[in-house]
């Protein structure tokens, strides 16, 4: 299904989504119409290709990758599925399980996804958690790269759950220490 001269579109490529399509194998598209030049700067740096609309996007690409902020993950999903999207949508945004779920009825193959790690630089530092049915395939764009791919057991919305763990883990367990150390400083016994 997924071979390395796949056509990948990636939406919004702001730090993390960059990186994600710089390390991609295959031809990777964007949409540039309307976008910053900020965003214009980012997606010629990653090697994207404009194709300009996101009407033309669906048409040429076989896979999409959304990476956007989580507050317009659906309105992003919505577009994409309103223009007549048929490929394999990967939701890669920090977003809720039950949302990653919701997103994925839209489409007919869909990838749950979830980022833990700054935007990709050097092996080691930044993994992408899939989930879905076609989860392994979409892990097979970023083979051997410096991103590390991980599949989820599960349906859509592992992934996403995956990153929600992780983040109450690492901000719960922050926190955790702040308090211990205020009672600490409180009770003068530092």
């Amino acid at each position: 299904f997924l071979h390395c001269g796949m056509a990948t579109g990636f939406l919004h490529p702001g730090a993390m989504g960059a990186s994600l399509a710089a390390v991609c194998w295959g031809e990777r598209l964007w949409c540039g119409d309307g976008r910053s030049s900020a965003t214009l700067a980012r997606a010629q740096a990653a090697g994207l290709r404009d194709v300009g609309s996101l009407d033309e996007l669906v048409v040429r690409a076989e896979v999409i990758v959304s990476v956007c902020p989580p507050g317009v993950a659906e309105e992003v999903a919505a577009a994409v599925s309103d223009a007549g999207f048929s490929g394999t949508y990967v939701d890669v945004n920090a977003i809720a399980p039950a949302t990653a779920r919701s997103i994925g009825t839209r489409f007919t193959h869909f990838v749950d996804g979830g980022v833990v790690g700054p935007p990709v630089q050097a092996a080691g530092t930044t993994r992408l958690y899939l989930s879905g049915d076609l989860a392994n395939e979409v892990a097979s764009l970023w083979k051997d790269t410096s991103l590390e791919t991980r599949v989820v057991d599960g349906s859509a919305g592992a992934a996403s759950a995956v990153k929600v763990c992780f983040a109450a883990w690492t901000k719960g367990s922050a926190a955790l220490l702040l308090a211990i150390r205020a009672l600490a400083a409180a009770e003068n016994v530092q």
